[in-house]
């Protein structure tokens, strides 16, 4: 029995650190936050890398807030996203909408429409990459609230 106790502690304490550790972000809402042009709820851009001589693509840190989400777009060059915070969609034209979180890595290929953002309930947070030489964003239409889904009032 004692020897149970200890091992439901230590879980417990690993579960508790866990949370703790949860709680604190990789990167606060910091940057500047981005006017809404092609996108839905409050979203916050940091530019972490600029592209220069020696390296084409430029890197970014996204947070966005609950509800939030980008237009439908595309990028000439492609784009990775590297989810680190939350829980978001990412959907391709055409395609079912996929939950990203923490850890997933999407490859959006160069000229395909999608979108992404965060879900209603959790805001979302992301790296993203793309080579700056091949073209700017290309912007589309609005993502309905059919394709984003049940928002909670």
């Amino acid at each position: 029995m004692k020897k149970f106790l200890s091992i439901i502690t230590m879980m417990l304490t690993a579960l508790s650190f866990g949370a703790v550790a949860q709680q604190v972000p990789i990167f606060a809402k910091e940057g500047e936050k981005s006017p809404n042009v092609h996108h839905v709820g409050n979203v916050w851009l940091k530019e972490l890398s600029a592209p220069d001589s020696v390296f084409s693509y430029g890197t970014a840190v996204a947070i966005f807030d609950p509800g939030a989400r980008l237009d439908w777009h595309s990028h000439p060059g492609g784009q990775i996203l590297i989810f680190t915070e939350g829980k978001g969609y990412y959907q391709e034209k055409g395609k079912p909408k996929q939950t990203m979180k923490p850890g997933d890595v999407i490859k959006c290929l160069p000229g395909v429409e999608h979108w992404h953002g965060a879900t209603a309930e959790s805001g979302v947070t992301y790296i993203a990459t793309s080579p700056a030489q091949k073209g700017r964003t290309i912007w589309l239409q609005k993502v309905t609230d059919a394709e984003y889904g049940p928002v909670k009032k």
